[in-house]
Parts: structure tokens; C-alpha cells; sequence
């Protein structure tokens, strides 16, 4: 079976896992500091700054205490989206208004979100989609016309660019995942980057119960045992083993991003002139792919993928409609024809870092033989 994800875990990272636990230091220390410091190094921002979190979806929570958002605000994301952002906005209290996705992207389509904006409105979630970075100038232009924060998910971006600058280097907040099937990967983690000093001491504390004990003294591998505490916080810090693979997988983002970037081009190439089925518009020049997906007659999805397990080859679906959950169906909505199109048809391949041509041939042939017969 060719799997949806297969992480690239070789001598590098068993070695730094069983380096940092040989240091006897489990939780949040000097590996910690090293990958921010390397993240903050690949994003070329001296003027941002970095804090390791245990999840992606614990930095959108954060991101969003951050924003201020809370009780009586609304927020706009796209419907089509990962449930993560969703729950971040409920966690906060805060309601949310599902945007339409735009038909070519399958990013937030800003033209329908100008309807969606009203008087609670407080911040907007903008998600670079797989291998589609959003336009991220008329984002920063809409949200200053309407007075809003804008958090950036940056789960499938990072290593990317946009217009020349690294993901991460430009948004108001910006959340990377680096979860178990990311293209960079501590096990489980994210980070989130602020443009503030003050903003990095609220992460800091946020992510640590609130203590404000200060991270230059864990980040030695030790802690301090008298500190304040000021406002709720969470157990959200990244441990030093995630950090330590962390480091590891960073130090191969240039050959993480180029094979997943050929792998997606042979995939375009190879499933060329299959009438039934739409490959992402792009020739992947400045992203590092996440996932690679095809959009298929809504009638077809599910008997291809059927067709695809039979023969040897894994697929999956990115995503279900925010709407189409039982939790969130009675939130408020712009139309959403294009979403509820996309969630129908939408099929992720596999992709992998280092993954070999012949392997993204194979599942091009299995799709091009699925519609050759129906």
C-alpha cells in the first residue's frame, strides 16, 4: 500500500530523539530555544519573533487570545478548512461565520467575505491551502479597511514564500503545525510567530500555565520556583525530544521541499488530459506542498478511492465542510455553493518527502485507469 503520509525519519533525527533524552532535561528546554532560534533563522524576520507550542491547534488558540478575541466577537474563516480553527474560535467563546472558498484557489474568497463583515467582527482566519499560498496583500488591505487582526494558519506553508518572503515573515500572526504528517515535523508541535516583545511574554505565559517564569532560565534546563501568575494559561510548551527532531527535520527543508515539489509536478504532468480531473493551478515554484489533491465529479469521489485502496494506494479527504458538522451547522454563513461542491470532490494523494517518482507514477496510473473504464 502506498500511504497519504509517510514521515522522513532517518539516523538524523533517532539520533538527536536519543541525545535529548540522554540529557535527562524532558521538558521545555535548551532544544526548545535552538528550534525556535532556527525557525526564526529559515523565516528571515529579525523583526518577529518566535515561540514553540505543543500543537498547531494550541497555537490558533493562543493566536486568538492574543487578537483579543472572546464572548459576543465573531471571526470569518472559510468553511472549507481544517476543523482545528473551528475549534480554536470556540474555545475562546467566540462565534463563527463561515466565508465561501474561492473556486480556483480553494482559498478564502476575500470578494464574498466584504458581505460577512458586521459589528462584532474582530479578526479573520486566512489558511494557505496545500500547495496554494493565499494572497496575502489583499488579505493585510482587507483587514486594515474593516480594523481587524488577522490570523495566519501557515499549517501547510511552511518553508514557502510569497512574493519573496518566507511564510512567516510578513502576517499579523502566524501559526505553523508540525505535527506528525507535516513536511516538518516534532512529533507533534507548532509555533507562533508575534511582531511584538509584548506580544512573545503573552505566549510565553499563555503556554505555560500562565507562569510568568522567565524562558531564558528554562531554556538552560532549569526553572525558576518563585514567578506570578496573571491571567489563565495553558499546558501548551513544546518538550525538548520534539524540538530535538525538530532540529533535525529543519536541517533537511531544502531536500523536503524539492522532492515534494518534483513529486507534484510529475503528478500534475501524469494526470494531464484526464477530463474528469482537476489538478491544483500551480507549478509549485515557491511552496513547499503539504498535500498534493484532485477535484473529481462529486459522483466519482468516493468509487475512486474505493478503486484506489483495492489497488495498493491510500488516499484521503481534506477536508469535510465546517458546516456540515453537527457543532457548528447553525453557525452564520455567506453562500457556500462553491465549499459544498469542493467537499464533494475533493481527493488528497500521497505525498511524502524523498518520495519516489515511480511511486506518484503508480498512483497516476491507477487514477487514469479508474476513469478510462467508467
Amino acid at each position: 500500500m502506498i500511504p497519504m503520509f509517510k514521515p522522513l525519519i532517518q539516523q538524523e533525527e533517532i539520533d538527536a530523539s536519543r541525545e535529548s533524552l540522554e540529557l535527562g532535561w524532558l521538558g521545555m528546554g535548551s532544544y526548545v530555544s535552538g528550534f525556535e532560534k532556527k525557525v526564526k533563522e529559515i523565516l528571515q524576520a529579525p523583526d518577529r519573533h518566535v515561540a514553540a507550542v505543543s500543537t498547531g491547534t494550541a497555537g490558533l488558540h493562543i493566536a486568538l487570545l492574543l487578537a483579543g478575541v472572546g464572548p459576543g466577537d465573531e471571526v470569518i474563516v472559510s468553511a472549507f478548512n481544517c476543523s482545528a480553527d473551528y475549534q480554536a474560535i470556540t474555545w475562546v467563546g467566540a462565534d463563527i461565520v463561515f466565508c465561501d472558498c474561492a473556486d480556483d484557489t480553494l482559498e478564502l474568497d476575500l470578494a464574498k467575505a466584504e458581505s460577512l463583515v458586521g459589528p462584532r467582527t474582530k479578526a479573520i482566519i486566512v489558511m494557505d491551502y496545500d500547495c496554494i499560498i493565499s494572497d496575502h496583500e489583499a488579505i493585510a488591505a482587507f483587514a486594515e479597511r474593516h480594523k481587524l487582526r488577522v490570523i495566519h494558519d501557515a499549517a501547510h506553508s511552511f518553508g514557502s514564500s510569497y512574493k519573496g518572503r518566507m511564510v512567516g515573515s510578513f502576517s499579523d500572526i502566524c501559526v505553523f503545525s508540525h505535527d506528525p504528517v507535516k513536511t516538518v515535523t516534532c512529533l507533534d508541535g507548532g509555533t507562533v510567530v508575534v511582531r511584538t516583545e509584548e506580544e512573545l511574554r503573552r505566549v510565553h505565559e499563555l503556554r505555560l500555565l500562565g507562569m510568568q517564569q522567565p524562558a531564558e532560565v528554562m531554556y538552560q534546563n532549569k526553572r525558576a520556583w518563585t514567578f506570578d501568575v496573571e491571567r489563565v494559561g495553558f499546558r501548551y510548551h513544546m518538550l525538548n525530544m520534539h524540538a530535538a527532531i525538530g532540529l533535525a527535520q529543519l536541517g533537511k527543508l531544502d531536500v523536503i521541499k524539492s522532492s515534494r515539489q518534483a513529486a507534484s509536478r510529475r503528478y500534475n504532468e501524469k494526470l494531464q488530459g484526464i477530463a474528469q480531473v482537476r489538478t491544483p493551478p500551480t507549478d509549485f515554484a515557491d511552496v513547499n506542498p503539504f498535500l498534493y489533491y484532485i477535484r473529481v465529479p462529486a459522483e466519482h469521489r468516493d468509487a475512486l478511492r474505493d478503486f484506489l485502496k483495492a489497488n495498493g494506494v491510500d488516499t484521503g479527504i481534506h477536508w469535510q465542510p465546517g458546516h456540515w458538522f453537527s457543532l457548528w451547522k447553525d453557525c452564520r454563513a455567506g453562500d457556500l455553493s462553491v465549499t459544498d461542491a469542493v467537499g464533494k470532490g475533493i481527493l488528497s494523494l500521497p505525498l511524502h518527502s524523498c518520495m519516489p517518482l515511480e511511486s506518484v507514477d503508480t498512483v497516476a496510473e491507477q487514477v487514469r485507469r479508474y476513469f478510462a473504464q467508467v
